[in-house]
């Protein structure tokens, strides 16, 4: 079997197990690592072997991006205080204790174990904005979880850098030095993502070709990753802040048909990445056991103890800082929901498995780096272990927890905002009839639309009185298009007057351009 016959194989099996995965309504990644690892179990499978450039420059860049992008401006600017005390304290809080954890229940020295920690010290954004599409999560919980996710991996890769520079050269990092490297890579990273957006930002307000937003939607993930690792930054942290302010005016700098067509496609691509980097990430388990020596066959019991591990740190750094949010919110008492699924949503994923991937194979001085294998079967096996436990059982947690949204209430807020718009719609209507801007005719056609459904009739009803003639069609659709204006601007300012969440801002605004694009060319 060659390579490429393996890889399209591996695509159709993940396509399948994902599409079950949504079908059933089950996490997509739990299903697909459980799914991958019973194939790798097969006798007659192959050892899959995945290098690390494959993931860390083909895989996450888009993944990340995408996962930024969906990260609204207004919550972040909300929970940057927790996010900054989660990003920074509680990773290094995990790198410590699973690190003391590993260095006591394996063969792994002190400085490897601290490697092994610093690989599994931060949360996945990838597994976290995966599993967490389908939870009706209050806004902002929502984008506190996301959020931590995206920006701990600068300080996870600082961390990472600083462990796996002392076991290569065998020689401590002094803290300045460390410090000064986070700030290399973080810092310049955020800045390389924020040129790169803003680059970004004016090709495409010039632009109104949707092959070419497209292709430019595909590279700029790519580019954002590539300059800040080649300038000897942080790929990630670009990728993310490039993602979070491309995200957030996106909408302003192209039309509703460009926006439908680069959402469909990129869609496709995300689609696909997760399904296969996630069943990779199954498969690839029982080749690496069979790599192990004797002395390390005891790694069960060490998969166990570090999610164990990881798993109680979380939740003991979350919960007090849980406590004092809500005192000094002063939102009635203290509860336990809220730290609850905050804790268990921190599942890892893509990212520490790109970093264990990383780590050289011998030292400065030539010689192997002692556990490597061993350090790539405990991160694969606690990826796999956190993504089926707490990926299968998050939704019954938050369903326990009593604070997902209800469907009645995000039908409430969507029903307020379209009935909002409609009557922005009626408003515009009343200014062009004034000023005789259009025959009267086509307005009252146009009205009786936007009155079915203030009165929740159907949508369409308004398309079954369209003119028939060339030149009242080409008026009316330049009414609609009038109308469908006036409808988005009204949309904008209900969500920056915190009317709704942005949820509902991105549902509403792709009915509006799914009505904008069926009106077709001028």
């Amino acid at each position: 079997m060659t390579d490429l016959t393996a890889l399209l194989l591996l695509v159709v099996f993940a396509t399948l197990v994902a599409t079950g995965a949504r079908h059933w309504r089950i996490p997509a990644p739990s299903l697909l690592v459980v799914g991958g690892l019973l194939i790798g179990l097969l006798p007659w499978i192959p050892d899959v072997q995945v290098a690390p450039e494959v993931i860390s420059v083909v895989v996450l860049p888009p993944l990340l991006y995408a996962s930024a992008e969906e990260i609204p401006w207004r919550e972040l600017r909300v929970v940057w205080r927790p996010v900054t005390v989660l990003a920074f304290g509680l990773v290094l809080a995990t790198a410590a204790a699973v690190g003391a954890v590993a260095s006591a229940v394996t063969p792994l020295n002190t400085t490897m174990a601290f490697v092994l920690g610093a690989v599994l010290a931060s949360t996945d954004p990838v597994a976290v904005t995966a599993l967490g599409r389908k939870i009706a999560l209050p806004p902002r919980i929502q984008v506190l979880v996301q959020s931590e996710s995206l920006f701990n991996d600068a300080t996870s890769l600082v961390l990472f850098k600083v462990a796996v520079g002392t076991a290569i050269a065998a020689h401590a990092v002094t803290l300045p030095a460390a410090g000064g490297q986070f700030l290399a890579l973080g810092g310049g990273g955020a800045l390389i993502g924020a040129g790169v957006a803003g680059v970004v930002a004016l090709i495409r307000r010039r632009t109104e070709d949707p092959i070419l937003e497209t292709v430019i939607a595909l590279v700029t993930p790519y580019a954002a990753y590539v300059l800040a690792e080649d300038l000897h930054t942080s790929g990630v942290t670009a990728v993310v802040v490039a993602g979070v302010v491309l995200g957030s005016t996106g909408h302003k700098l192209s039309n509703a048909a460009i926006r439908l067509q680069v959402h469909a496609v990129y869609g496709t691509v995300i689609f696909l990445l997760e399904s296969v980097v996630f069943a990779l990430i199954g498969l690839e388990l029982p080749a690496l056991v069979r790599q192990l020596t004797v002395d390390e066959h005891g790694w069960p019991l060490g998969v166990v103890a570090v999610a164990g591990t990881v798993i109680a740190v979380r939740l003991l750094g979350v919960v007090p800082l849980s406590a004092v949010m809500q005192r000094r919110r002063g939102s009635g008492p203290v509860t336990w929901r809220i730290p609850a699924v905050v804790s268990w949503a921190g599942t890892r994923g893509v990212m520490p498995l790109a970093a264990a991937l990383s780590i050289p194979l011998t030292a400065d001085d030539g010689s192997p780096l002692p556990h490597r294998p061993l350090i790539l079967v405990l991160t694969t096996g606690v990826v796999v272990l956190t993504l089926v436990l707490q990926g299968f059982t998050l939704a019954p947690v938050v369903r326990w927890s009593k604070i997902a949204l209800e469907p009645e209430h995000t039908a409430r807020e969507e029903a307020r905002a379209r009935a909002g718009l409609a009557k922005a719609g009626l408003d515009c209507l009343d200014e062009l009839e004034a000023v005789e801007a259009a025959p009267v005719t086509l307005i009252n056609q146009l009205r009786r639309g936007l009155l079915a459904r203030l009165d929740q009739a159907d949508a369409d009803q308004d398309d079954d009185t369209a003119p028939s003639s060339s030149s009242s069609a080409t008026t009316y659709r330049e009414l609609r298009r009038t109308v469908i204006a006036a409808e988005t601007a009204t949309l904008q300012r209900l969500y920056t007057d915190n009317h709704i969440s942005d949820l509902t801002r991105r549902r509403l605004q792709r009915k509006l351009d799914l009505e904008e694009a069926g009106l077709g060319d001028e």
